[in-house]
């Protein structure tokens, strides 16, 4: 909604002739491959429509890009594709061996297979196929006695959570953390992310995860494309197939000290392209393309061109 009427408001003021420039950061469409017919009919006319009237419209995914060029712009086909908002690799470093394992004691994981899902409780982040999954594997006769599922934020669906958690029986294997302003000391003790969401435009929970060296889960999406690698620097599977998470969850499980050591290295390096140094860049070489073209203006002006 910030999109839409920002651009509105663009529109109403270039129409009483002032010279404005807009430029529309899209963190993903809400249209998609596989998306719902009401999402791929009124979101796409949607923002057909709005980009006659958007200088600049920057992206965060190869499938976003690609749709954002068939766009009518108002000047021209001026869209771009950026590595993301800036994923801070400093700050989402892996935790040194001592850190981890005193952290670890004190949330009482010690010992366990500890997965951690950070985001808004809601239908979209989708971490109810989680619990679906350990739930399956324990009426399988599979043993998820020494597995802990830590969830890590707030939203509408808390407690729908806390009904599916009792209604699964899952009280034992379940922690919910709630809103966390630093998930960097839960998410470093992790020995997995799941991240099953059933859309993302990049997903910088994701991003983080790998980024601290924790290897992910996720479900296949436009935006966890754009950087998981099967098997490489974690597990891909599908947002709604509960059998694909179990397997991910028991691939990770089975994974030796040795596989283990490689893939935090290949965490860290597949996500490397995205540092925010690299995003700022890029974002300074476009509104300078943005300042270019003011000055531009202002100069036809000046000699009568407009």
């Amino acid at each position: 909604m910030g999109g839409v009427l920002g651009r509105l408001t663009g529109r109403y003021f270039k129409n009483r002739k002032r010279e404005i420039r807009i430029v529309y950061t899209a963190h993903g469409f809400h249209f998609y491959r596989g998306a719902p017919l009401i999402n791929n009919t009124f979101y796409f006319f949607v923002e057909k429509w709005l980009a006659r009237y958007t200088d600049i419209l920057i992206t965060i995914n190869r499938e976003d890009f690609e749709n954002a060029r068939k766009f009518r712009m108002k000047d021209g086909n001026r869209v771009y594709r950026i590595p993301g908002v800036g994923l801070d690799r400093q700050r989402f470093a892996p935790m040194s061996p001592e850190q981890r394992e005193k952290k670890r004691k004190e949330l009482g994981v010690d010992g366990f297979f500890f997965l951690v899902s950070c985001g808004e409780l809601n239908e979209n982040k989708n971490q109810r196929i989680v619990l679906e999954a350990l739930a399956k594997m324990r009426d399988e006769g599979k043993d998820i006695s020494r597995i802990r599922y830590g969830i890590c934020g707030e939203g509408f669906f808390h407690s729908r959570m806390d009904e599916w958690i009792r209604e699964l029986r899952l009280e034992e294997n379940v922690i919910m953390y709630g809103y966390c302003l630093d998930v960097r000391p839960i998410l470093g003790c992790a020995d997995a992310s799941v991240f099953p969401s059933r859309r993302e435009g990049l997903g910088m929970a994701g991003l983080e995860s790998l980024s601290m060296g924790v290897a992910l889960i996720a479900a296949d999406n436009r935006g966890t494309r754009e950087y998981m690698i099967h098997k490489k620097n974690g597990y891909v599977c599908e947002s709604d197939h509960v059998e694909t998470v179990i397997k991910g969850i028991e691939f990770m499980m089975k994974l030796d000290p040795r596989r283990r050591k490689e893939m935090a290295r290949s965490c860290r390096e597949s996500v490397e392209r995205f540092d925010k140094k690299y995003t700022n860049k890029i974002m300074k070489q476009i509104y300078r393309e943005v300042g270019k073209d003011e000055q531009t203006d202002k100069n036809k002006c000046d000699h009568g061109g407009i």
